[in-house]
């Protein structure tokens, strides 16, 4: 029998994306001028106000205010009528100096020894249903904030459009797991007040979406895939009616709270830790994206269809105390998920001074993590340029998303004799 899996996103002005987008731009200004930087920041956002908090050991010193401030800018919150915004909203700075406690169980004389800045599991998750190894339901609720955000950016089409939004897919599968069709779509949209009645304005904001917003996503989507787009889906716009007032004036957001659209949108498992805010030495991060390395390429190798791989970690210690791959039985090989395991654990080593190495980590390329989501995403080679309130400026080439690369399947291939 056929069954229905839903999955969300929310855009990059969400005000907990709001709060992730603020860390992870001090996590890079932190990098940019002290690689070894140690940072855990955490930020809340609500009217009017915004609250730093959190970690550091570094040898740079930054505006963190500016930060926040060109932030908040970039993401579209200009506007004095939004109740929050970046010219004129408090910001506040609680950031202390990282434990030396903590430090202690991380750094070691050899860099090789590094150990893990937190105990806790990671897990990285693939699955050959979309070209780039994603679950299909969180893949398209990205897209439709993405093109939503670039549609309120062009202020044509749709020119009421406010920077607050989410998006939920509902997709029917068959027995065998394949996709079959799309079955709901729901979009929340912040907008302008409008002079019309509330029916009038609903009826307004439905039509442009499924006229404007729709056919653009769905011309840039694989043929396979614009099938899925029938005239049976059901649309849920604006469903609880009104929504002006949104972003931080309407919730208080939070670093971390977004983690399963951080993620793989349901599917798969998650480990229970944020990413937003933490340098690389908190295994929270590096784990969860060096077990997507590895998850994709042994997807792209061929070895299965879909797989979960799980790290887990002690604090200050390198070696993990466990690695597990669970490829749902769908495994090409002759071996069991344990035997595919230990070979995965000879070819990548997944000790935290390895994995920032492999995956370049300690460069600043986390503020383009911060919203729609740390994986699934398409690497880049570009120039990144920071400032200091020293008058120092660094212009640096960095590669992002490094773990989205398939840089390992003919390691994989050689190995699992595919």
């Amino acid at each position: 029998m056929s069954y229905l899996f839903t999955s969300e996103s929310v855009s990059e002005g969400h005000p907990d994306k709001v709060a992730d987008q603020i860390s992870d731009a001090l996590i890079d200004n932190f990098l940019a001028f002290d690689k070894n930087s140690k940072v855990a920041c955490e930020t809340l956002v609500t009217t009017g106000q915004v609250i730093l908090a959190g970690e550091v050991k570094s040898e740079t010193y930054l505006d963190v205010q500016k930060i926040a401030r060109d932030v908040i800018n970039k993401i579209g919150y200009t506007k004095g009528a939004y109740q929050f915004d970046g010219n004129s909203c408090g910001v506040l700075s609680a950031i202390h100096e990282q434990s030396p406690d903590i430090n202690q169980g991380v750094d070691r004389a050899n860099p090789e020894e590094q150990g893990a800045g937190d105990q806790g599991m990671m897990f990285g998750y693939a699955t050959d249903e979309t070209e780039n190894y994603m679950p299909l339901a969180l893949e398209l609720s990205h897209r439709l904030l993405i093109e939503l955000a670039a549609l309120r950016r062009e202020n044509d089409e749709i020119p009421y459009l406010r920077p607050d939004a989410k998006s939920q897919v509902t997709i029917e599968y068959s027995d065998d797991n394949v996709p079959q069709r799309i079955d709901a779509i729901v979009i929340s949209t912040q907008h302008d007040d409008f002079d019309a009645s509330e029916e009038v304005m609903l009826t307004k904001i439905k039509k442009d979406i499924v006229e404007i917003l729709i056919p653009r996503v769905v011309a840039k989507l694989p043929i396979h895939i614009q099938k899925l787009f029938t005239d049976n889906i059901t649309y849920h716009i604006n469903p609880t009616g009104i929504f002006v007032i949104g972003g931080p004036h309407g919730d208080t957001g939070l670093t971390g709270r977004k983690i399963i659209v951080d993620t793989y949108g349901g599917k798969g498992a998650h480990g229970g830790g944020a990413f937003s805010g933490k340098d690389p030495s908190k295994v929270d991060r590096s784990g969860a994206y060096a077990t997507r390395h590895i998850a994709k390429n042994l997807v792209a190798a061929g070895l299965c269809k879909e797989v979960l791989v799980q790290v887990s970690y002690a604090i200050g210690v390198a070696k993990p105390t466990s690695i597990n791959v669970d490829t749902y039985r769908t495994s090409t090989v002759d071996l069991t998920d344990g035997e595919i395991s230990k070979i995965v654990e000879t070819i990548f080593d997944m000790r935290p001074y390895f994995i920032e190495q492999r995956l370049k980590l300690r460069t600043p390329i986390y503020s383009e993590t911060a919203a729609y989501g740390h994986m699934g995403r398409t690497p880049e080679i570009k120039t990144v340029t920071f400032s200091n309130p020293m008058g120092e400026t660094i212009s640096e080439e960095v590669e992002t998303f490094t773990w989205e690369k398939l840089d390992y399947v003919a390691t994989i291939k050689k190995a699992f004799n595919l």
